[in-house]
């Protein structure tokens, strides 16, 4: 039994050898198959040919097992398999793209359709324009041709049409494909009866020796709306072109170093937290982690925007993706698979693409009535015409009539917020900003005021060394050595700070022989057998230390925003340290571009009122408040929105959830906290503040995108459906021929999916 279970076995998927496991392992065509994982063993299950040498050309692509299918213009439906959606009869599209998968297989057949039969629909239009002069008055049978050749063509290549015009009626959803499905259906039907039966027909039917018949507006109607299905289908692979890019940033594979220092490459998806992992120069990092050893310079451009490399060293973050330029580095795997920052970046993304603006509710308001208006309008064109009309009143009528369906079909209204969102959330990637619905990106446009808080937005968020300063017979450096030898053993971030300047200024650093730390108040111990005491005034007065003579050099400090730490061996005072949170060097020029764009800016902060005024005064922050609470953070912002205002909160931390949730618009710093994250609106990846001005810059621009859609949809609708019911006609004698209609149709929807891609390439 022992060896059936150690004997190896070859994965199918990935090909490593793995042993029996009754939890992963499949019977197929009576073989059984083992697996490394349950990844690898869905993937085989949902497409066994493709690991098995029977993969075929003709075989469809198939998404992933477990693959959901959404509607991008109805994200509320959902369903494990393709489809269609039953409100507007859009295919089903896989909600999170992968770099695996083939052509959109709709428009596959869609183009197959349109090229077999296009050269029908030419020979029947040819036919039905001059046939009767190219045959001296009408060749015979010309209808019983044009039926055979345009049967094919609306039974065949429109049959996906009729089939969805059916269901928009069974689920009571009218939508486009009601209307192109009873439009085509009324020109094919009356033509197919006039041909076979025309005795039915009076005399003021006839046209050339014959019933008119439509079968040209029948098959060309099939085939623009099939061209323009296809320009649609193209134009909306291109939304998602920055999920790809996003996804194809991750490396294939990562060099795993095994337990007895052997390396090997192994897949991405098989490297495990915990592992280490070897990354060479010009190789990417493959998961997000700590780098163990080494030194280099990565390149996080592709993720946070930062044009310039950052030097990685022991203890620092790496994140998945990005580019190691230089030195070989050796790091611990801590978030793999969906969990790295690259993975929730590609599903927040994925997520606002999905979501719904609120401008949408407009357009679906209209949309919901408009099909069942449009039907009527198109039965009043008939009756007023047939009626009413000159002779023949009613070949007009039908004509006119077919004519408002085809023209009014809603697809560009439909169309017009989706394709926008989904063009602005993937530009808005690309540049460091990640929205986590439609709403927020609406929302940021009328944000006029922002309030941010000190530490890790304003500031670097962590302690970097100020300065030093020496008492009366003692050096600075020596001052520094001294409090850095005994800060050896302290896990404080202020003593980190000290340590790092000392080594940095290559001072020779003394292990204390003893050491303890005084919560809140400083630490002791003993550095070359005499005692020393670093700390806060609390310290010094417990030591018995006269402070004093240091004390408007430290106050003068503390002006600055800086934390002060005093130094004693032996019971005289040696001088001061001190360490602040040094402001990013992105903040003044963030907080410009703020002020230029309108917006009042207000700090928020834990820190001291002191300290929050030193910093506040030299970035030009007016409005301050320190000392405030997670409950009071909420409370300013409720005050300020009671007071009319539009708030955003800038933050990083747990303190900052509550806030950031009730603000009108939530902004998170891609370097704080999950909680702050996950309560924000909208993320910024690398935590640089000149992007909230780009974001908000870029929600003005959106909105205007859909606004021009959205504009654009309705004047077309309210200027096309009266031409088509022959609104001209007693000025011009002429009538709007409904191939002509249906190609206004298909060319209105391509016009606004290509002003919305307009924002993939928007200056911000």
């Amino acid at each position: 039994m022992t060896a059936a279970v150690d004997k190896p076995f070859t994965d199918p998927v990935c090909g490593m050898k793995v042993a029996d496991k009754p939890d992963r392992r499949i019977e197929h065509d009576g073989n059984v198959y083992h697996f490394c994982s349950v990844k690898c063993m869905d993937k085989f299950r949902a497409t066994p040919s493709a690991y098995l040498g029977k993969k075929t050309d003709s075989a469809p692509p198939v998404a992933p097992a477990g693959t959901i299918y959404t509607c991008p213009m109805h994200p509320e439906i959902q369903q494990p398999g393709p489809g269609n959606c039953p409100i507007c009869g859009m295919s089903l599209e896989p909600m999170m793209p992968t770099l695996e998968e083939d052509e959109n297989p709709e428009l596959s057949d869609f183009r197959r359709r349109f090229w077999w039969t296009l050269p029908l629909t030419a020979i029947v239009t040819v036919l039905a324009m001059v046939g009767h002069r190219m045959f001296g008055g009408g060749l015979a049978y010309q209808s019983w041709i044009e039926l055979a050749l345009s049967t094919p063509v609306v039974l065949w290549a429109g049959w996906p049409f009729f089939v969805r015009g059916a269901q928009s009626i069974r689920n009571r959803s009218p939508n486009m494909w009601t209307l192109i499905s009873i439009g085509v259906s009324a020109a094919y039907g009356y033509s197919m009866v006039a041909t076979l039966a025309p005795g039915l027909f009076p005399a003021m039917f006839e046209m050339h020796g014959r019933i008119g018949v439509y079968y040209e507006a029948a098959a060309v109607i099939i085939s623009l709306t099939l061209l323009g299905q296809i320009l649609e289908l193209r134009a909306r692979s291109q939304t998602s072109a920055a999920i790809k890019s996003l996804l194809g940033l991750a490396p294939k594979t990562a060099r795993r170093i095994r337990a007895d220092g052997s390396e090997e490459d192994v897949e991405l998806s098989h490297v495990h937290v915990g592992d280490h992992l070897r990354v060479r120069p010009g190789e990417k990092v493959p998961v997000d982690g700590t780098v163990l050893e080494g030194e280099s310079a990565i390149d996080e451009s592709m993720l946070t925007g930062e044009p310039l490399p950052v030097t990685k060293r022991a203890g620092d973050k790496v994140i998945g993706a990005t580019i190691n330029s230089s030195g070989s580095l050796i790091i611990e795997s801590e978030r793999v698979g969906s969990q790295t920052m690259l993975s929730q970046i590609v599903q927040m993304v994925a997520s606002a693409q999905r979501s719904r603006a609120p401008m949408q509710r407009l357009a679906d308001v209209v949309a919901g009535y408009f099909v069942s208006v449009v039907v009527l309008v198109a039965l009043a064109t008939l009756l007023g015409w047939g009626l009413f009309g000159p002779d023949p009143s009613w070949v007009y009528g039908f004509v006119n009539a077919v004519a408002v369906l085809i023209i009014a079909c809603p697809c560009a209204l439909g169309l017009a917020t989706p394709m926008s969102i989904m063009a602005a959330t993937g530009r808005a990637a690309t540049q460091g900003v990640l929205f986590r619905d439609a709403a927020a990106i609406e929302a940021m446009r009328k944000v006029d005021t922002l309030i941010v808080d000190k530490t890790g937005t304003l500031t670097e968020g962590k302690p970097a060394f100020d300065r030093v300063a020496a008492a009366a017979g003692y050096q600075d450096e020596e001052v520094l050595r001294i409090a850095a030898s005994v800060d050896q053993g302290s896990e404080h971030p202020l003593a980190h700070a000290i340590v790092a300047e000392a080594r940095k200024r290559e001072l020779k650093l003394d292990k204390p022989e003893t050491f303890e730390s005084s919560s809140g108040i400083g630490v002791r111990g003993t550095v070359q057998g005499q005692w020393v005491a670093l700390g806060n005034t609390a310290l010094m007065e417990s030591e018995g230390i006269d402070w004093k003579p240091m004390q408007h050099t430290a106050e003068e400090l503390r002006q600055a925003g800086a934390s002060v730490m005093y130094l004693a061996r032996e019971g005289r005072l040696m001088g001061l340290v001190a360490v602040s949170d040094p402001v990013k060097e992105s903040t003044p020029e963030a907080l410009a571009a703020l002020r230029d764009a309108g917006l009042r800016v207000v700090m928020a902060t834990g820190d001291g009122v002191t300290t929050a005024r030193a910093v506040a005064t030299r970035l030009g922050i007016e409005d301050v408040h320190g000392e405030v609470k997670p409950q009071d953070k909420l409370a300013l912002v409720e005050r300020l929105q009671k007071d009319g205002r539009v708030v955003a909160m800038a933050g990083d931390g747990i303190n900052d959830a509550p806030a950031l949730a009730k603000a009108d618009v939530g902004i998170a710093m891609g370097t704080g906290t999950d909680v702050a994250i996950n309560s924000a609106h909208l993320t910024l990846i690398k935590g640089d503040l000149r992007a909230i001005a780009r974001s908000r810059l870029l929600s003005l621009q959106t909105v205007r995108n859909m606004r021009q859609n959205l504009g654009f949809a309705f004047i077309y609708n309210a200027m096309g459906i009266p031409l088509a019911a022959g609104a001209l006609y007693p000025f011009t004698s002429q009538l709007l021929s409904p191939m002509i209609a249906a190609l206004a149709m298909s060319l209105s929807s391509v016009s606004v999916i290509a002003n919305a891609l307009r924002l993939r390439g928007a200056r911000t």
